[in-house]
């Protein structure tokens, strides 16, 4: 290894016989302060909350270093990935009938939509994300996040990909039986610009199976 790097031996035994510095030190004693915490989390505490209970204990460490050790250490969080409904049935709003009827095959954009509501972890609590799918390109063409699930991040989708794809009154919009959906408002939304609604059968995955089967991955 010396011949390869051109250095002599002495110097490689005199770099080897080296005390560590005192950020070496530091981040030795870190580390292990960070795994503690970290297993008593269950190893579910990402960095931000690390580095809340480091600033807790009186350890003032920024955020990059926290990455970065956690990172040379292979410490990862994982969240605990509760269900978490996100279709609410029970309701008393109208239901469309199923237009659909898995029919996913499209001949041009626009022909038909399908819309989902899913949620993601995170550190800070659940975040819900709202998605409209064109069939024909597969393309994502409206979406909506937010830290409720309502009609209005729903709403929020829909008008995000109306403003982007400008749709004909040919569309067909398919969804599940959300009271999202189904709400007065989002109804009258999908009517303004003549789109038809289209709802799965009750209890039925497979009916809005492409845009599910889009927000596992």
């Amino acid at each position: 290894m010396c011949q390869i790097f051109n250095i002599s031996r002495s110097s490689f035994y005199e770099w080897l016989k080296r005390p560590e510095s005192n950020r070496k030190k530091n981040d030795k004693e870190l580390i292990e302060i960070i795994n503690k915490i970290h297993k008593e989390s269950y190893e579910t505490y990402g960095q931000k909350r690390i580095k809340i209970q480091l600033n807790k204990e009186g350890i003032l460490c920024s955020k990059r270093r926290i990455k970065r050790l956690m990172n040379e250490n292979g410490i990862v969080s994982r969240l605990k990935r509760k269900f978490k409904a996100t279709t609410n049935s029970n309701h008393t709003y109208p239901v469309s009938p199923n237009l659909l009827n898995q029919d996913f095959t499209t001949n041009r954009p626009n022909e038909k939509w399908v819309g989902d509501i899913t949620y993601i972890p995170t550190d800070e609590g659940w975040l819900y994300l709202a998605s409209i799918q064109d069939l024909f390109s597969k393309k994502v063409v409206g979406w909506s996040l937010g830290s409720r699930i309502t009609k209005e991040l729903a709403i929020s989708a829909l008008n995000q990909a109306m403003i982007r794809e400008k749709p004909g009154s040919s569309l067909i919009f398919h969804s599940d039986r959300g009271c999202q959906y189904a709400a007065y408002e989002y109804q009258d939304r999908l009517r303004e610009r003549g789109i038809r609604q289209s709802m799965s059968r009750k209890g039925n995955c497979y009916d809005n199976a492409c845009a599910e089967s889009f927000l596992q991955h």
